[in-house]
């Protein structure tokens, strides 16, 4: 179904339906309010309920598809993970009524200083590493796979739109090419990793506070865009955070005690540490590759110039990988060359 409503037009649509669901769900749609949108077309709204606040989502065709959001997670609640449960579907108009998991998401907890108490935002995070440990069980049989193609697919963004559009900076041919010996020997390494159900953007805006004590579960959000790729990837989304700034020592901290999870767990995780250290970084490294060609186009195409903010960071999380590998030196001296960024001395392998 093609959808060419104007966005005021798909809120009368989306009121239109929650009046249909108001009497048998205990629904109030006089009181529903906007909570957020993403880099995606997707809108969030929140309303009250007779049992409490529900979340709805506005994904309208064809440039969204509920049907992968709607599959996962059934599939993600059976596997014991904390996600929406889904109350009322309208797939054909990209309607869902989901339960809400709560009012903040890490990335906001981070925000309001909630991490300053550090003992008790530990638990959270190794809460979170569990919850990671346990998704990546799930199965992925019907999920597409994050092959070499794809994430080549990805990297080229990166010359694209952040050298070329955001920086003005257009590659020379020896510069292609050093980017792809770059990018192939990246793709590479990924996909000879372990291949385990992967999340994509399992990171601080997409996970929920949960309530804490006992076990600390957090809500999870946004997986509709899951596939079957490599295990180290959602743990260097999470550790790279491209919202939030995490130091190296508390990089290797978290990802110590995931890797200690999984191997428990019996996930295919390498039994040396320091292989596992490599294989995130190196993921990390074409994860923020596409992000900072991403933010770029989110900004110079749709308009969402926000996503500038956090191109700091992506490029230390990039420089902090480039550095310390000597077959990503020529990328790090592409990148001294094009970019205003303080530099800092680190150590190589």
């Amino acid at each position: 179904m093609t959808d060419t409503r104007t966005p005021d037009a798909r809120l009368t649509a989306l009121r239109h339906w929650l009046d249909a669901h108001a009497a048998p769900l205990g629904l109030r749609p006089d009181t529903l309010t906007p909570v957020s949108g993403d880099a995606s077309f997707r809108r969030y709204f929140r309303l009250q309920a007779a049992e409490g606040t529900l979340i709805v989502m506005d994904a309208p065709p064809p440039h969204e598809d509920c049907r992968p959001f709607v599959a996962i997670a059934q599939q993600l609640a059976a596997s014991g993970l904390h996600v929406p449960a889904i109350l009322a579907q309208d797939i054909d108009q990209g309607f869902l009524l989901l339960s809400d998991l709560g009012r903040q998401t890490f990335h906001e907890a981070i925000q309001a200083g909630f991490c300053q108490d550090d003992a008790v935002w530990q638990q959270h995070m190794r809460g979170v590493l569990r919850a990671l440990v346990r998704l990546q069980q799930c199965p992925t049989d019907d999920l597409p796979a994050y092959d070499q193609a794809r994430l080549l697919q990805e990297l080229a963004l990166f010359p694209q739109w952040y050298l070329q559009t955001h920086l003005g900076h257009t590659p020379s041919a020896d510069t292609q090419a050093m980017l792809d010996r770059t990018f192939a020997v990246l793709a590479r390494q990924a996909a000879d990793q372990a291949q385990v159900f992967v999340h994509r953007d399992f990171h601080s805006p997409n996970l929920m506070i949960g309530p804490g004590a006992p076990n600390f579960i957090p809500g999870i959000i946004d997986f509709q865009d899951a596939l079957r790729g490599p295990i180290s990837y959602d743990v260097a989304s999470l550790v790279m955070d491209a919202r939030t700034t995490w130091d190296e020592p508390q990089q290797l901290d978290w990802a110590i005690r995931y890797w200690e999870y999984a191997r428990t767990a019996g996930m295919p995780v390498p039994a040396d540490f320091a292989e596992f250290h490599q294989q995130y970084e190196w993921m990390g490294l074409q994860r923020n590759l596409r992000i900072l060609g991403v933010f770029a186009r989110l900004s110079h195409r749709d308009g969402k110039h926000h996503y500038l903010d956090h191109i700091p960071r992506v490029q230390a999380y990039v420089r902090q990988v480039a550095g310390r590998y000597t077959v990503f030196h020529p990328l790090l001296r592409l990148l001294d060359q094009v970019e205003q960024v303080p530099q800092k001395n680190g150590y190589s392998f």
